[in-house]
């Protein structure tokens, strides 16, 4: 599958008005969604004890330096994500139950504790109640695509934030999240239980998908189609397909699945090479 876009992304300008009515639409249609769809949401059953077998596990840092954002808003980013981790460590999903994000965490606000951290809108970084949660979303995404579990709701980032300096995973593997109408969704369309545990030490945002039966599969999440190239309003768009390798125990590939496509504005100047490189 290639990727094939219209046009270039480029920065949007949107009026203070128009953003906050449109957060209000999207919030209330959300809530209305969840009252009429009938879709079973996992929100009742935690475990303290974990599941005897490992899906996935990962881990992501807590803190990085980037120029020009005060790293206070990272500081209190910890507190956020200590905050939200807690509504979903030890949840269990059963078959036919969906996660969502938003339903567990519900609207972060000050009244629970939750702090201005770092928020990426339209291109820039603001400060804003419960800022930070995405590093949580992109986490449970990315473990998710190496599980039998189904992502039924993503969205993918519009702005590419970091360099490939230290990235371990592909371009685009992330999930944004923003209460409550960009949320993330995952089915479990298997007949096997499986718990999310998430915990945070002094370096590392941790997480693991467990599971109630041995893993028949493992997957490993790879890039096609990576492109880096100039738009006509000076910046630079990235733009990547993702696919996942499905692998039996015995080593042998067995399915070859397409994930998502991405593309974004990318937040820094890329290292292209010069003319007559390779």
């Amino acid at each position: 599958m290639s990727v094939s876009w219209n046009h270039d992304p480029e920065p949007l300008q949107r009026s203070q008005l128009r953003l906050r009515l449109g957060r209000i639409y999207y919030t209330w249609r959300r809530q209305l969604q969840w009252l009429a769809s009938g879709t079973k949401y996992a929100c009742y059953t935690y475990r303290n004890s974990t599941l005897p077998y490992l899906a996935f596990t990962h881990q992501t840092p807590l803190l990085r330096k980037l120029s020009q954002v005060d790293m206070q808003l990272q500081y209190n980013k910890i507190t956020n994500l200590q905050l939200a981790g807690q509504t979903m460590n030890g949840l269990i999903l059963k078959p036919g139950e969906v996660f969502s994000f938003w339903k567990l965490v519900g609207k972060p606000t000050k009244r629970k504790g939750y702090l201005k951290g770092m928020v990426l809108c339209n291109g820039r970084f603001d400060p804003g109640t419960g800022g930070g949660l995405c590093q949580l979303s992109n986490l449970i995404y990315w473990m998710t695509l190496h599980t039998p579990l189904t992502v039924t709701e993503r969205w993918r980032h519009n702005y590419d934030v970091f360099p490939d300096s230290n990235r371990t995973q592909p371009f685009g593997s992330g999930a944004t999240v923003s209460y409550n109408y960009i949320d993330l969704q995952i089915q479990n369309n298997t007949g096997a239980d499986y718990q999310l545990l998430v915990w945070l030490d002094d370096e590392f945002l941790h997480g693991e998908w467990r599971c109630s039966q041995p893993l028949i599969y493992r997957y490993r999440v790879y890039e096609r189609e990576h492109i880096i190239k100039a738009a006509w309003w000076g910046g630079y768009i990235r733009s990547n397909v993702l696919y996942r390798k499905i692998i039996n125990g015995n080593g042998s590939e067995v399915g070859d699945e397409h994930v998502c496509s991405n593309r974004a504005i990318m937040m820094y100047q890329p290292l292209l090479p010069e003319k007559g490189e390779t």
